[in-house]
C-alpha cells in the first residue's frame, strides 16, 4: 500500500454504530460496492456504552424489584444484589469491549471497514487517517453517509475536567460500585443510572436543575419514577443546579446554587448530547463544524445531492432504534436514487420517507418503575394545535397487574384527536409497561381509529386489557 491510497465506492459510510452498519447493510443488499469507516469499535455507543451495557445493568435491578412484589417470592430476594456478577454480565455483553462480532458480520455483508479517523474532504471524498498513520482517499460515486453520532455534552464548569467527571461511558462501563455517587441531570440517562447504581450500593445523590425527572414525558412519569427512587434510598432533588465541583484529598466536592455541599466518590453529568461532526470536515463542503446536520425525509443533507446524515447527527430523534429506522430508510434511497430511478416522496408513508421521526417515535425508560411512551405528551399535542383529549387509568384497575406485581402502582394515558378520534400519543408507568409500548406504537403510527381499537381483544389476564380500561375511560 502507497502512502495515499485512492479507492473508489458506490458508497461511504462514516460510523460503524448501529446506524452505520444499516445503512451498508442496506446499500450492499441492493449490489452498490461500500465501505465503512470506524475510528474506535465497530458496533457503536449502543453496543459498548449505551444500550447493551446500560440494560444489562438494569435487568437484575428490575428482575429482583419485580420479585419482591411477588408473594411466596418476595423474601427470598430481600438480600443485596451480586454487584461482581452484574458487572461481569455487562462486561460480558459488551464482549469485553472487543468489536471482533461486529467486524465479522460487517464483513458478511460485504462491506469494507477501513478503521481510522474520516473526514470529508470535499464532495464524495472521504480521507481516513489509519492508526499506522496511512491516508486513504474514499470516493463516493453516489453518497456519504454520515453516522457518527452523539457524545456527552459536559457543562463549563471551571476545573471540571481535573475531577474526571461520570459521562455515560463512564457510568455504564465502570468496574467498581462508588460509596457515594452524585448526578447530575433528569433525563434518561440520570434516571437509568441512578437507578444501576443505588440497587448496587452506591449512596446517590441526583441533582435536577428542573422541576422534575424525565420532563419530555407526561409529567406523572417523572413523579413516579422520582418517587420510586427516593424509596429505594437515593436522595433526589430538583431545582438544583451545580455551581461548582472540586477535588479534595480524594473526595469529590459539589457545591450547589442552593449553598448545599455534598462529598461522593464519583459525579455524573448527563446532561445532553453534542452531533459528533466537529472534526469530519464539514467546512469543506460548506458546512458548520460541530453542528446537527439538516435533513429531509429521506436523510439527504438540505442543499446537497450526495450527502445523509442519518441517526443522532440529523437530530430528529437520539434513540437507537430510530436511527436504525431512518438507516433503512436512507439506504433504500440511496439505492433508489443510484438506480436512477424516482423515489416516490409523494407519499408520506413510503418507503423513502422518515415519517415515525415526527408521528411516532417510541421511548422506553428501564427505570424501576418502567416508563414507556410514544407519540405526542398532552402538552405537546395542545401546541402543535390538535384539539385533543387526554385520557388516564390507573393500572391498578387491571387484574393482570395484581397478577404480575402485588400492590402494582402505575398509570396509562393516550391523547386523543377528538376531530380524527385517533390516538396522538400514549404514556404508560409501571412495572414491565416496556412490552406494552408496541402496541400503542402501531396504534399512533397506523392512525387506527379509536372505534377500531375496540375491535383489538387484549388477552385475559394480562396488563394490555388496560387498553380497554382506557376506551371505555373515553367514551364515559
Amino acid at each position: 500500500m502507497t502512502e495515499t491510497e485512492t479507492i473508489a465506492y458506490d458508497v461511504v459510510v462514516l460510523g460503524a454504530g448501529p446506524v452505520g452498519e444499516n445503512v451498508a447493510d442496506r446499500t450492499r443488499a441492493a449490489g452498490l460496492s461500500t465501505a465503512v469507516v470506524e475510528s474506535e469499535l465497530v458496533g457503536g455507543e449502543c453496543s459498548y456504552w449505551a444500550c447493551m451495557p446500560s440494560k444489562a445493568l438494569l435487568r437484575p435491578v428490575i428482575a429482583r424489584a419485580d420479585a419482591r412484589r411477588v408473594p411466596g417470592l418476595a423474601q427470598a430476594v430481600q438480600g443485596p444484589l451480586d454487584a461482581a456478577a452484574v458487572l461481569a454480565h455487562r462486561n460480558d455483553y459488551t464482549s469485553h469491549w472487543q468489536d471482533d462480532g461486529q467486524v465479522r458480520w460487517l464483513e458478511s455483508v460485504g462491506a469494507d471497514l477501513h478503521r481510522g479517523h474520516g473526514r470529508l474532504t470535499g464532495p464524495r471524498t472521504v480521507t481516513v487517517t489509519g492508526p499506522d498513520g496511512v491516508r486513504r482517499v474514499l470516493t463516493a460515486r453516489h453518497a456519504v453517509a454520515v453516522c457518527t453520532g452523539s457524545r456527552a455534552q459536559l457543562p463549563g464548569l471551571p476545573g471540571l475536567a481535573e475531577v474526571r467527571p461520570w459521562t455515560s461511558r463512564e457510568a455504564t462501563s465502570a468496574q467498581h460500585v462508588p460509596g457515594r455517587l452524585v448526578v447530575v441531570g433528569g433525563g434518561v440517562v440520570a434516571t437509568e443510572m441512578a437507578t444501576v447504581w443505588q440497587a448496587l450500593g452506591s449512596r446517590v445523590t441526583v441533582l435536577v436543575r428542573g422541576k422534575g425527572l424525565l420532563n419530555r414525558m407526561e409529567p406523572f412519569a417523572g413523579e413516579l419514577v422520582a418517587e420510586a427512587l427516593t424509596e429505594a434510598g437515593a436522595d433526589v432533588r430538583t431545582g438544583t443546579s451545580v455551581e461548582s465541583v472540586s477535588r479534595v484529598d480524594g473526595t469529590l466536592v459539589v457545591v450547589t446554587d442552593r449553598g448545599d455541599r455534598i462529598e461522593a466518590d464519583e459525579i455524573l453529568f448527563a446532561t445532553g448530547r453534542a452531533p459528533r461532526t466537529d472534526d469530519i470536515g464539514l467546512e469543506t463542503v460548506g458546512l458548520e463544524p460541530g453542528s446537527w446536520l439538516e435533513v429531509d425525509d429521506s436523510l439527504r443533507v438540505t442543499g446537497t445531492d450526495w450527502l445523509y446524515a442519518v441517526g443522532d447527527v440529523n437530530h430528529r430523534a437520539l434513540l437507537t432504534h430510530q436511527g436504525k429506522y431512518q438507516a433503512r430508510i436512507a439506504g433504500a434511497a440511496i439505492a433508489t436514487r443510484a438506480s436512477g430511478e424516482p423515489l416516490d416522496e409523494a407519499e408520506p408513508w413510503g418507503a423513502h420517507a422518515a415519517t415515525a421521526d415526527h408521528h411516532a417515535v417510541p421511548q422506553v425508560v428501564f427505570t424501576d418503575p418502567e416508563a414507556a411512551a410514544v407519540g405526542l405528551s398532552l402538552a405537546e399535542a395542545e401546541q402543535a394545535g390538535y384539539r385533543v383529549r387526554a385520557v388516564d387509568v390507573e393500572l391498578s384497575s387491571v387484574a393482570g397487574a395484581g397478577l404480575y406485581a402485588d400492590g402494582y402502582k402505575g398509570r396509562a394515558r393516550m391523547v386523543v384527536d377528538v376531530e380524527g378520534e385517533i390516538l396522538r400519543g400514549v404514556t404508560f408507568v409501571g412495572p414491565g409497561v416496556g412490552e406494552l409500548i408496541h402496541s400503542a406504537t402501531v396504534a399512533v403510527a397506523g392512525q387506527v381509529p379509536v372505534d377500531r381499537l375496540w375491535h383489538a381483544v387484549p388477552a385475559y389476564p394480562t396488563i394490555s386489557e388496560v387498553w380497554l380500561r382506557l376506551l371505555e375511560a373515553y367514551r364515559g
